[in-house]
This record gives C-alpha cells, sequence and structure tokens, in this order.
C-alpha cells in the first residue's frame, strides 16, 4: 500500500513538475516558444515520458488554464470580501482582475487568447469568476429586480470595457498609458456601477 501511494505521489510531482516547467518556458520564451520538446528538457525527462502524462500541448493549455481561473477565483473572492458594500466589492474585485492580468500576463493571455489562440474546450473553472460577478452585480440591482439576462448584460459591459483596457495594454505598452491606466480603469468602473444602481 505505501508504495501505491508513493507512485501516486511521484506520479502527481512529476505532472506538477510538467506544468511548472511549461510556465517558466513561457514566461522566458512567451506561449510561442512552449513545446513538448522543450519541456521535457526542461526537467530533464524524455518527451515520450511528458506524453504519458499529457496527451499533447493543447492539453498542457487547457490543465493551465484551468489553473489560471482557479487562481483568478481565489484573488475576486479575496478583494471581495474586504468589504460589505456591493459597490465597493465590485470595485475591488475588477481592480484584482486588473491586477491578475499585469502580475500573471502570461496566464491571462492563456485563458482569454490575448496574442495567442486560446484553447477550444472551455474549463468548468472559467465559470467561477463570472458568478461571482455576476452575483455582486444582481445584488447592486437587486431593488430594480432586474432579469438574469440584464445582469449577464451589465457582466459583459464591464468586461468588454475593462479586458480591452488589459489587451491594450498587454498588446501596445507604453509608459503613457502606464500613468493613465488606473484613473481610466477607476473612471469606467465607476461610471458602470452609477448606471447600475
Amino acid at each position: 500500500m505505501a508504495s501505491k501511494d508513493r507512485i501516486l505521489r511521484q506520479k502527481e510531482e512529476t505532472r506538477k513538475n510538467i506544468l511548472d516547467a511549461a510556465c517558466t518556458i513561457v514566461k522566458d520564451e512567451g506561449w510561442q516558444g512552449l513545446s513538448m520538446r522543450k519541456i521535457a528538457d526542461k526537467i530533464e525527462y524524455t518527451a515520450p515520458i511528458i506524453y504519458e502524462y499529457f496527451s499533447n500541448k493543447e492539453a498542457i493549455l487547457q490543465e493551465l488554464t484551468g489553473r489560471g481561473f482557479v487562481k483568478l477565483t481565489i484573488e475576486l473572492e479575496k478583494a471581495k470580501n474586504k468589504y460589505d458594500n456591493p459597490e465597493e466589492q465590485l470595485e475591488a474585485m475588477w481592480m484584482a482582475y486588473w491586477d491578475f492580468a499585469f502580475t500573471d500576463t502570461e496566464m491571462y493571455q492563456l485563458m482569454f487568447g490575448v496574442q495567442m489562440t486560446c484553447c477550444n474546450e472551455r474549463c468548468s473553472a472559467s465559470e467561477a469568476p463570472y458568478k461571482l460577478f455576476v452575483a455582486v452585480i444582481a445584488e447592486i440591482m437587486k431593488d430594480s429586480k432586474p432579469t438574469e439576462e440584464v445582469i449577464k448584460q451589465k457582466y459583459f459591459t464591464f468586461f468588454s470595457v475593462i479586458h480591452g483596457l488589459i489587451s491594450i495594454n498587454i498588446i501596445n505598452k507604453s509608459e503613457v498609458l502606464e500613468t493613465i491606466n488606473t484613473q481610466i480603469l477607476k473612471d469606467a468602473i465607476g461610471g458602470i456601477i452609477k448606471s447600475i444602481r
């Protein structure tokens, strides 16, 4: 029994090492630099060993996408839990979303397909951030008794503006943009919140 547990731990550790190596390669070379061979070289295994854990590069990207959404959800929950007022929660959550995009840019690019092709399959973890945002938006709008469709529409208004700003900044890094981004972001969030009260 102990040897089975040890084998399972080793397999899980190898799987984790493969994913960690993929992240390291991407941070150094970008997503276009990622290959199964480079991952194998990084962890000093042969490429066939990598294929025992992941059938192809797409499977690794899918796994990393799921990890990214889990990490983003944790950050959003932390931001939300700092406040009791739903409007403050919503602003803090979008600011945390923004921070995530720039502290883990490569992961954000993968999750949302910024300057790369993202995974074809949606992962179940991608729904969690959406559900968190929608719940807070619904709380802000509760007096007007909005339909689910209206709440969804408000979410996508926020998402479009904020994701657009993030994408512009990832693609066109500029010192001028950096100095005014926070104010633009806060103005956008504040304006949309006022529109949904």
